[in-house]
């Protein structure tokens, strides 16, 4: 229905297979297939909108290659049902560990979750409220605010000043929810709110990971619904367990390894070449010189929604607000190529980090 209303040229049931670039021509070709038909398609540029993530990070530990049971990036979960009444094991502790943790208690899994570093949380209503509620609520609505004009709000801070804004929200947060966050630290999670207290969605910005924003989960690991092992590393997998680094031994039918994703240029490693991927290097990240986001300073997320090293390459990605404001701007760019209108690039992104 959205495509129809908007008039959008989609195609579902699509897979890129693989893209290169000609200098000569200035035109990619991109190979595609389409309801198990090969097509070649010849754009003059390329974006890859494929989210704000690259491709799963998948740990390597010995004896997996002897682990009996079932074990699979949480990319790949196929849901719960299939493990009620098994023994699960969670390997790391932000959204995605939270929510298969979650669902796999609901249908009567024995699951424990490995916290191997410290995660922020953020109660979901808190966030909203204390966070986002005079841009994004039913309150800032009423007074005269827009999406459009939230969204703008929003974007105007610059980002060399933007954890100056967002430290006072996280510590109003930390205080309203104290009970919670004890509670939390009582059953031995280990918390954490950034490196500079400015809370979660800096961490989004710099690293893309590292929280949760609680709609549940949390309660059932202060509760103990939820087995909690923290400050342990994974040792190596047997052929029907997981034994970790504080000598304890995890039976387990499922392991689930909830490690995160790479950088985007990922995609275009596979899509297109080894030597494009490097050429771009990292995306993502503001250079903060904070955990996993290793400086120098960019200014700007790094190579999001703005041409690359790579001619007529362009990433898109990112949460709904980045979404329907920086697809805008990037369109634009597009477009203004398409009519021949100059659009000169005054420094393209240096790279400095190719992952």
């Amino acid at each position: 229905m959205y495509t129809r209303v908007m008039e959008l040229n989609y195609w579902d049931s699509t897979e890129c297979k693989r893209a290169s670039y000609d200098q000569a021509t200035k035109e990619w070709t991109v190979v595609v297939e389409r309801d198990g038909v090969e097509m070649t398609l010849r754009p003059k540029e390329l974006v890859l909108a494929t989210g704000m993530s690259g491709k799963p990070s998948v740990p390597s530990f010995d004896g997996m290659d002897v682990f009996a049971g079932e074990q699979h990036h949480s990319s790949e979960h196929p849901g719960p049902d299939a493990y009620r009444g098994k023994k699960a094991v969670v390997i790391g502790s932000n959204n995605s560990a939270h929510d298969i943790c979650a669902a796999l208690w609901e249908v009567g899994a024995d699951v424990t979750m490995v916290q191997r570093s410290s995660t922020h949380v953020a109660r979901s209503d808190s966030l909203m409220e204390l966070g986002l509620g005079s841009l994004y609520s039913e309150s800032a609505v009423e007074s005269g605010m827009t999406t459009q004009k939230a969204d703008l709000t929003f974007a105007s801070i610059p980002y060399r000043l933007l954890h100056v804004f967002q430290i006072p929200v996280y510590d109003a947060i930390r205080e309203r929810d104290a009970d919670f966050y004890a509670r939390l630290q009582k059953a031995g999670f280990m918390l954490d709110f950034g490196d500079d207290n400015s809370g979660l969605f800096m961490k989004y910005l710099r690293r893309g990971s590292g929280y949760y924003i609680d709609v549940g989960a949390s309660e059932l690991v202060a509760n103990g619904d939820i087995n909690l092992e923290s400050d342990v590393d994974v040792v190596r997998l047997t052929e029907n367990a997981v034994v970790l680094s504080n000598g304890k031994t995890l039976p387990a039918d499922l392991v689930v390894y909830a490690t995160g994703y790479g950088s985007m240029n990922g995609w275009a490693a596979d899509l297109i070449s080894p030597e494009v991927a490097a050429k771009v290097g990292k995306c993502w990240g503001l250079g903060s010189n904070t955990t996993k986001d290793p400086g120098p300073w960019e200014g700007e997320l790094r190579n999001m929604w703005k041409p690359t090293q790579q001619e007529a390459l362009w990433f898109h990605g990112g949460n709904l607000h980045q979404s329907r404001h920086y697809s805008l701007y990037l369109a634009l760019q597009l477009k203004a190529r398409m009519e021949g209108i100059p659009t000169p690039v005054y420094g393209l992104q240096e790279v400095h980090h190719l992952s």
